[in-house]
């Protein structure tokens, strides 16, 4: 996997929205977080654009492709989730993006493109809190701000229940490259070119406000395309369902890896809740249970 060289203050980012137009309030308020952690930013040109359909899949690609093509820019984050990323996979340069390599981050829908660049340009990427959606001033942590110094260091991390109350679910120990992200887009990918690379892999998955009846459903699918054969473990982030639907969705977790071969550990603190860390995807990690944590190398390099 080619790691993105880190951050360094000054280094100039720019802000692209493949999943859909952000609030401008609420973009101009993560904005500010990035800057007041040394950052210059800049915003691709149809951030805020209004067309639809294949005009706005078109304006996407384009705003992601100068932003990896452009020498000064060091880092492409995305702006907030929604839908439409799956339609960008088929027409992003790939090659391109492998000869200039920069941080990518973001979750949500942007799973999809997390795991196609990983996938297709060997380039690990960032699940990490989106600028307007997650570093907004209504909803913003200092533990999800924290996280922002992450592409700045080459460090180890290591998650524990330090950070959230664990729970572990099956026992064991494993190691592989960290991959997922949101279960309904891991879900969506299946049978494509873009399908999460889950061989030997410490699987992450997240969700937000699905019934657990669906978790349950997609869960199953990915069981029976095979993403559970060759894993190493599986980290359970946030899943923010509805209050109603809290138990049974603990109930559906419990009850599908109640047999597992491989270390499965849920609460962690990634995905659609604060505090929401940033991890990167496609390196080197090690799970464990006794005690529960996960061990991250570092997504960057001097």
């Amino acid at each position: 996997m080619i790691k993105p060289n880190a951050l360094r203050a000054g280094d100039r980012v720019t802000v692209v929205a493949p999943a859909g137009k952000p609030d401008h309030e609420h973009l101009k308020q993560g904005i500010k977080v990035l800057e007041n952690i040394g950052l210059e930013v800049t915003i691709g040109p149809h951030v805020f654009s209004d067309e639809e359909g294949t005009e706005a899949v078109e304006q996407q690609v384009k705003d992601l492709h100068e932003a990896f093509a452009d020498p000064s820019v060091r880092g492409v984050f995305c702006a907030t989730g929604g839908f439409g990323s799956a339609k960008i996979a088929s027409l992003l340069d790939y090659e391109g993006i492998k000869k200039n390599p920069k941080i990518f981050w973001g979750y949500s829908d942007i799973t999809y493109l997390l795991n196609a660049i990983q996938k297709n340009s060997r380039l690990v990427t960032f699940h990490g809190p989106m600028v307007a959606s997650d570093l907004n001033d209504e909803l913003r942590t200092e533990q999800t701000e924290s996280s922002l110094s992450m592409p700045f260091i080459e460090k180890t991390m290591v998650f524990s229940d330090r950070h959230s109350s664990l729970q572990v679910l099956a026992e064991g120990e494993g190691r592989g490259h960290l991959a997922g992200g949101n279960l309904t887009l891991l879900t969506n990918g299946l049978g494509t070119p873009y399908q999460v690379d889950a061989d030997e892999a410490v699987l992450l998955i997240e969700e937000v406000g699905e019934p657990a009846f669906l978790i349950d459903l997609k869960l199953t699918h990915l069981k029976q395309a095979g993403v559970f054969d060759s894993i190493r473990g599986v980290v359970l982030g946030n899943f923010q369902v509805e209050a109603d639907e809290e138990e049974k969705a603990s109930k559906v977790l419990r009850d599908f890896f109640a047999d597992a071969s491989f270390p499965v550990v849920k609460n962690f603190p990634f995905g659609h809740r604060q505090p929401n860390y940033g991890v990167p995807l496609g390196v080197n990690v090690k799970l464990t249970t006794s005690p529960p944590q996960l061990v991250v190398d570092s997504g960057v390099s001097r």
